[in-house]
């Protein structure tokens, strides 16, 4: 099968738990908190919706680049990343995701400051919406985002994974 007719899935175990990764055309499309067994189904469902195969094929190598990325930055050797990214989602998901991907290294935004990021200050829930779909977990920064009175917010992962996160990058 050529890359074209699947998706690409790998699953990596890391600090912060089992993840699995999903590729299409070399391009990181998809990360899960957990293991393929327990996201499958809604892999296949998110890539149905969006137009993309929904054969998953467990493809390591084409997944590695994204595993090595995702390794040294759980490592804290890696600040930000350099990959090829697939974002699926509605033009206003994808400029509040890319506002997420200009959040610095170490430093957290409000729901508030994304909103106003993307001139839409009064879409302060929107921005927690598209927040909440945001395909690309740590890549696409989301634990970054807290709220305006600086307590943490759900995260997908978990609340400790986010506190991991933002402690892993307040160290370095």
């Amino acid at each position: 099968m050529e890359q074209k007719d699947y998706l690409a899935v790998s699953e990596q175990d890391t600090a912060i738990g089992m993840l699995t990764l999903t590729v299409y055309q070399d391009r990181l499309c998809r990360i899960d908190f957990g293991p393929l067994a327990a996201k499958r189904a809604e892999i296949v469902r998110w890539a149905a919706k969006h137009g993309l195969p929904t054969v998953l094929q467990d493809d390591a190598a084409a997944c590695i680049d994204a595993a090595d990325q995702l390794t040294e930055f759980l490592s804290g050797k890696r600040k930000t990343f350099s990959l090829k990214l697939l974002m699926k989602g509605t033009e206003f998901q994808r400029e509040v995701w890319q506002a997420l991907i200009d959040v610095p290294y170490g430093t957290t935004r409000s729901y508030k400051d994304i909103a106003g990021i993307v001139n839409r200050p009064k879409a302060v829930r929107a921005v927690g919406m598209a927040n909440n779909r945001n395909p690309l977990p740590i890549v696409v920064p989301c634990h970054r985002v807290i709220g305006t009175n600086g307590a943490l917010t759900g995260y997908a992962g978990g609340l400790k994974v986010k506190e991991y996160l933002l402690g892993l990058e307040t160290k370095c």
